[in-house]
């Protein structure tokens, strides 16, 4: 993918400057355990519409095991819920939907591009492409392991209702 491809380059990101760690990411998102799929956020630019979150796999994610056992390999959709965390994360922090939890609303022309193992550190980072206040974001989204694309694709948060 060239260059001028990229939400953002995934070498220009600081690591060590991160903007919410977990304590901070559950303030926003309601996932817990198995399901937290998020580490840190590392980017956010409310006025470009883009933000990046990380995620750290562990040796014994709760997938390891049978997840193709002897070659572990992360679920796509694992990877698809880590962007729809850190595009909740965003619309909490920016009180886009006020007082709403985000769901998903659908996804489109995601496409998986190279594998996740155990150990490695997986980088999401999405861009705002569409806004209809108390209705719905839509925003592209690129994964990476280092600087090597995992996967893309357009994602849809709905807000949920208060009570399911």
């Amino acid at each position: 993918m060239a260059r001028e491809d990229l939400i953002l380059d995934p070498a220009s990101i600081d690591f060590d400057n991160v903007i919410a760690g977990l304590d901070a990411i559950q303030v926003s998102n309601p996932q817990r355990y198995e399901m937290e799929q998020l580490t840190g956020i590392v980017y956010d630019d409310v006025e470009a519409g883009v933000c990046a979150g990380y995620l750290d796999i562990a040796q014994d994610a709760f997938w390891v095991r049978g997840h193709m056992p002897g070659m572990p390999l992360m679920p796509g959709v694992l990877m698809c819920e880590m962007a729809a965390q850190v595009s909740t994360w965003y619309v909490v922090k920016h009180d886009l939907m006020p007082g709403k939890r985000m769901g998903f609303g659908g996804m489109d022309e995601v496409k998986f591009r190279g594998i996740v193992r155990p150990g490695d550190r997986l980088l999401c980072v999405l861009k705002q492409t569409r806004y209809r206040p108390n209705r719905m974001l839509v925003c592209a989204f690129q994964s990476f392991v280092g600087t090597n694309m995992v996967a893309e694709g357009v994602i849809r948060g709905i807000p949920l209702p208060d009570e399911i």
